[in-house]
């Protein structure tokens, strides 16, 4: 069990899992889960941690793009971001790159979801370790965040 899958029991929010081999080798843990689950990649979502220096948040973007800084300094209201520290985002949230989840982390950060998420009936996202991806609806990937907020972060690669 993961912090995320025990707070989402927690929270009495279904979930399904979804378990493959990782290669070790792999160092794009989000393609690499679309491939070996046979899933659509636009629904399979990474999480990348952001900062201003000041503050550290939480953005969730398709596999299938990447995160306009830019576009997410303006949803959540700051001047500017930059891509956070790994080691910062491993210590932040508990869990190692390739498989940080946004849900059950050590600390509670404000989160923001890209819009395309809404979508899909169904999202993946890191169960919490490399090899485990979690599917749920993106309304409870946003209660089980705390109340993440939706909008259009990402862009196509």
């Amino acid at each position: 069990m993961t912090p995320a899958i025990n707070q989402l029991k927690q929270l009495k929010i279904g979930f399904s899992l979804h378990e493959y081999e990782h290669d070790p080798h792999c160092s794009h843990f989000g393609e690499e889960a679309a491939e070996k689950l046979n899933l659509d990649p636009a629904c399979v979502f990474k999480t990348l941690l952001v900062t201003d220096d000041k503050n550290t948040f939480v953005t969730i973007v398709p596999v299938t793009g990447t995160l306009n800084l830019k576009r997410a300094a303006s949803a959540l209201k700051v001047k500017k971001l930059r891509m956070a520290d790994a080691k910062d985002a491993q210590r932040l949230t508990g869990y190692l790159v390739g498989g940080i989840s946004p849900i059950g982390q050590k600390k509670s950060l404000v989160t923001c979801i890209d819009q395309s998420a809404q979508a899909f009936e169904k999202i993946y996202v890191s169960g919490g370790q490399r090899g485990l991806d979690i599917g749920l609806t993106p309304n409870d990937l946003s209660l089980a965040c705390r109340g993440a907020i939706f909008a259009a972060i990402g862009e196509t690669k």
